[in-house]
């Protein structure tokens, strides 16, 4: 059986201390050799050592030292061993060591008095506190405030043993009488404390005596007094109208520590709008006056918590924990974002983005290395405002194109897609985006930007001249063509020259040479000419971005280049009276995308282009040369409407999703309805006025009830032994975000008394008993609930197995029952969440752990084969839009996300296609940062997607 522990030391097992090493240092008169071996002996003990032939050692040679430090670790050492024999009776040679302990208490010097003290803090055995009893009550007048604090505590743990009352019949009383007289703070909060937790009605007679005194009383003594407040409205809810006049003025109080335990202390006891304002304000005081980032950061989590439940009240204050911003450290302005973007409202749009515009223009200017990524969360935040409120578009969209050329990609794409949206939901600042579009156009640096801008481009670009610019713009970042030249060598006598001729390569005729104006000539087999190796060539500084990404081999871009000249040459037709200009136009895409082309084919670059884009590309060489009114009505019309498409049925899922959310009904139609203003308002502050009305708007809405799922509990009980054994078991597993609770019924099936019944717990995984439960006896016939906590620290399956031992008077051996093995499911433990696809592209890439399930089922349509999968394992499919489902095609790609409650990411992305037999077959691969996520979902896939059950 494990006993208690008051003492924890770190113990090095390399060397461990020899007992009789020991013993000859302690009957030594060196001290510093007694305080070195007395470490060891504590050490040794607290590691299960027991050392019976110390005590008599330590009784005679250490007991007399004068030595301060020696003392201590006697009292240490004498808190550790054994003070009971088995049956509980203290053993008789404890009887020495009462009357050192006298003395001790006695003692001139106050540290030794006062380690005494608590040491007595710390011993349960009554018989040896007995006879102290009375020099620790003297010491409660002791001059020095040390001994009289530590003489408290003392009668405290005194008056809490079992027999305690007893032993100190009138303690209470002594300790108000010592309360009213005290003039230390800290003895003072030690008395209040006592009360507290022996007498809380002499305790809360104090304060309500001393009211007007609380703001003056020292910090640990208020930190008590709030705590004795929270306990009281609990257990008397109706009283607690003049505990929140003390909790307010506390809010007042020099000390962080004590204002913020208020703030908690208020929200949690009133739902009245002084109240809560009262809190949020504290709240937002401390979240500016504080400089340690980990504060701010609890501080960030009771104002979001704040935010869900009196949003009304935080939207006020949406300023102050704006704030916050000017912390460098990006999670604290990560959640001061998230916090301010669920607050907004189209009184206080404008105040928001003007500071989030600020804040852009700060990290332009600032030399710090997360400048980047806060600027990319300012650009979301600016996205998501204008989205929520259109007007303050035409105020942001002009300053957020200077970042479209960001050194940080993400940031920068962000802008532009941001752009996208606004272009289109915004006609009226279509022309003035695409002018600077086309301005900035030259600075962007990032492929992914160049093809959501040229898109952008090719779709919104309408009159002449914006059609021409467009063009213009174009054709000047690609440069002079050809993108490349082959130059013929003449005769050299240079040695370097020679060997480059040696392996140059020969050119037949079928292979033609690109002139200097971009045409081609062919030579006859005849007269071969020894060519040096093409090189590309480069351009002037002026031609920058969209060569300088084509000559790396990005041909997709390439690609979307072509498109976009495709669409302005074709809308140039619609647009330009002159055909000898539009011919001209043509004549210029052509000769572009075919130097792409035979760029892509030439042997300067080390990849070739892909099929994809030389499709592409060849497709609109044929388009211009022969355009129909139908193709021009797919490219010049069509891609816009998918466009808008896309976006209504983004909109139109926030819109449900919110609905959703604001469905949850709480009141029942058959609850009683409370009739405020029929009250006694005779006695009653505005602010218990206000308080009475919220509990009685909580009590009609259901907020006070909570619902428990009988049937679901019934699911979660599971049972351990089988009805034909002696002892029946069976748990109810609750399972809380950081630990599991195994709530076990035994019963005794048998007619005789199991004596040392003991439930013995093991596990398997990242789960870890927190106490071993204790021995219990049950009478014949009998039950017995038995409690198990368990804590978790990671995602993952574990298993928790085990047996109940006991013993029956006429069987010397202990019988062993078997338990069954309880599984911990993952689904316990991670929950849907979403994130945007670029983040889920980041993530994929960096995490190491993949697991790949082939996909094996009966399940034969692919849409309803995903449905069963996001199910069975509780994510949420990212591929969201119902159209990118739709459709029978004969395979379904899809990515699905979940978040644990250790904030552990889960990406799953499923694979399937169609077999001419009906069946589906393909891959689901997990990926997360941890290897027990990956496995954990792999089983649980396997294991359910099969379907059908």
């Amino acid at each position: 059986m494990e006993k208690s522990c008051t003492l924890l030391i770190h113990f090095d097992k390399g060397t461990p201390a020899i007992a009789n090493e020991i013993k000859e240092a302690l009957e030594g008169s060196d001290v510093i050799a007694k305080v070195e071996a007395m470490k060891k002996a504590i050490m040794l003990l607290l590691n299960g050592e027991t050392l019976p032939q110390l005590f008599i050692t330590i009784v005679r040679y250490v007991l007399p030292s004068e030595d301060h430090v020696v003392q201590k670790l006697l009292l240490l050492y004498l808190e550790i061993i054994e003070k009971t024999d088995v049956r509980g009776r203290v053993l008789p040679e404890m009887i020495l060591i009462c009357q050192n302990l006298r003395n001790n208490l006695q003692h001139p010097n106050e540290y030794i008095r006062g380690v005494t003290l608590r040491f007595l803090c710390r011993l349960n055995e009554t018989e040896i506190i007995e006879p102290l009893i009375p020099s620790v009550l003297q010491n409660l007048e002791h001059r020095h405030p040390y001994i009289r604090r530590n003489a408290i505590l003392a009668v405290m743990s005194i008056y809490k043993l079992p027999q305690g009352d007893q032993l100190l019949v009138d303690a209470p009383e002594m300790i108000e009488k010592v309360l009213a007289t005290e003039q230390d703070q800290s003895a003072k909060r030690n008395a209040f404390l006592m009360l507290f937790n022996c007498a809380q009605d002499r305790a809360v007679n104090y304060l309500l005596t001393n009211v007007d005194r609380v703001s003056e009383w020292g910090e640990l003594l208020q930190m008590v007094v709030l705590e004795l407040i929270r306990k009281v409205c609990r257990t008397n809810r109706g009283e607690k109208g003049k505990y929140i006049k003390i909790i307010i003025s506390l809010l007042n109080a020099p000390s962080t520590a004590v204002i913020y335990e208020c703030a908690g202390t208020l929200v949690s006891l009133s739902s009245a709008p002084t109240a809560i304002r009262a809190a949020a304000n504290t709240y937002c005081q401390l979240l500016l006056s504080q400089s340690d980032n980990n504060v701010k950061l609890i501080v960030l989590d009771q104002l979001n918590e704040l935010k869900s439940s009196h949003r009304e009240i935080m939207v006020d204050l949406i300023m102050d924990v704006l704030r916050a911003l000017s912390s460098p450290n990006l999670d604290i302005r990560r959640k001061t974002l998230d916090i301010v973007l669920e607050l907004i409202t189209p009184r206080n749009i404008n105040e928001v983005v003007l500071s989030f515009k600020k804040e852009v223009v700060k990290t332009q200017s600032g030399e710090l290395e997360k400048n980047g990524e806060y600027r990319q969360m300012l650009i979301q935040a600016i996205h998501s405002c204008a989205i929520k409120f259109p007007e303050v578009a035409s105020t942001v969209v002009h300053l957020l194109m200077d970042f479209l050329g960001d050194s940080n990609v993400a940031s920068a794409v962000d802008v532009i897609v941001f752009v996208r949206e606004i272009i289109e939901m915004n006609p009226k600042l279509r022309v003035s985006i695409i002018t600077r579009l086309l301005d900035n156009f030259y600075q962007i640096r990032a492929a992914r930007v160049c093809s959501c801008a040229l898109w952008i481009i090719g779709e919104y670009c309408q009159s002449l001249s914006e059609v021409e610019s467009g063009i213009a713009t174009i054709k000047q970042c690609l440069g002079e063509l050809p993108f490349f030249s082959i130059v013929e060598e003449g005769e050299d006598t240079d040695s370097s020259k020679k060997v480059q001729q040696a392996n140059s390569i020969t050119v037949s005729s079928r292979r033609p040479a690109i002139l200097a104006d971009g045409t081609y000539a062919t030579q006859s087999a005849a007269s071969e000419t020894a060519f040096s190796p093409p090189t590309l060539v480069q351009g002037s500084l002026s031609s920058g971005n969209l060569r300088s990404l084509l000559l790396t081999g990005d041909f997709f871009l390439g690609a979307v280049v072509a498109c976009t000249l495709t669409k302005l040459v074709l809308r140039l037709e619609e647009v330009q009276p002159s055909q000898v200009e539009v011919n001209k136009a043509i004549t210029h895409s052509l000769l572009i995308m075919v130097s792409m082309l035979q760029l892509g084919q030439s042997a300067v670059l080390s990849h070739p282009i892909d099929n994809d884009s030389y499709d592409r590309v060849a497709l609109c060489i044929r388009l211009l040369c022969n355009t129909g009114d139908e193709v021009r009505k797919i490219w010049l019309q069509s891609c816009r409407q998918s466009f808008v498409k896309m976006l209504s049925e983004k909109q139109l899922r926030e819109t449900e999703e919110l609905k959703a959310k604001a469905l949850v009904s709480h009141a029942q139609p058959d609850d009683l309805i409370d009739f405020y203003h029929l009250k006694s308002r005779k006695g009653m502050s505005q602010l218990e006025l206000e308080d009475e009305v919220q509990d009685d708007l909580k009590r009609a809405t259901g907020e006070f009830i909570k619902d428990g799922d009988d049937a679901n509990k019934l699911n979660r009980i599971l049972q351990l032994t089988g009805f034909s054994d002696p002892v029946y078991a069976e748990a109810y597993v609750t399972v809380h975000h950081y630990d599991i609770v195994l709530d076990v019924t035994v019963i005794n099936r048998t007619k005789e008394t199991l004596q040392n019944l003991c439930l013995e717990l093991a596990t398997m995984g990242d789960l870890k008993l927190v106490e071993r439960p204790q021995n219990y006896t049950l009478a014949p016939e009998s039950s017995k609930q038995i409690k198990a906590n368990i804590k978790v620290s990671s995602t993952e399956t574990g298993v928790i197995f085990g047996n109940i031992v006991y013993e029956t008077s006429n069987v010397l051996e202990r019988t062993v029952v078997v338990l069954n093995d309880i599984h911990i499911d993952i689904m316990d433990y991670i929950s849907p969440a979403v994130c945007s696809d670029a983040a889920f592209r980041t993530m994929w890439a960096e995490f190491e752990w993949e697991n790949k399930v082939a996909v094996n089922t009966i399940i034969q349509d692919e849409k309803e084969f995903l449905d069963h999968i996001i199910k069975s394992t509780n994510m949420k499919c990212l591929t969201a839009p119902s159209s990118a489902l739709d459709g029978e095609c004969g395979f379904l790609a899809a990515n699905l996300y979940a978040k644990s409650v250790f904030g552990e990411d889960a990406l799953v992305n499923v694979s399937i296609e169609k077999q001419v037999d009906g069946k589906l077959s393909g891959y689901i691969r997990i990926r997360s940062k941890t290897q027990g996520i990956a496995l954990s979902l792999g089983d649980k896939i396997t294991l359910k997607q099969k379907g059908g059950s």
